[in-house]
């Protein structure tokens, strides 16, 4: 299944659910599956994310292209 097609259905049933909850409030299962949804989003979101910045290069001024490097949180190259 492609991540645009994953997203855009994310989004819709997110948003019909969010909707839902302002007007006439959600079940507990509704609630559970609101959840899940958003957790989908988010981990697709985050994977679209560092697939873009994997293929971000930095240009020095002398011209040449360096790849970015991934660091932890404690500051350690991860590459």
């Amino acid at each position: 299944m492609d991540n645009k097609f994953d997203m855009d259905q994310l989004i819709k049933e997110i948003n019909e659910l969010a909707h839902k909850k302002k007007t006439v409030g959600l079940t507990e299962e509704e609630q559970v599956k609101q959840n899940v949804l958003r957790q989908k989003y988010l981990e697709i979101f985050r994977g679209n994310f560092k697939q873009q910045l994997a293929n971000t290069k930095i240009k020095t001024p002398d011209g040449k292209l360096h790849p970015l490097k991934y660091m932890k949180q404690d500051g350690k190259k991860m590459n």
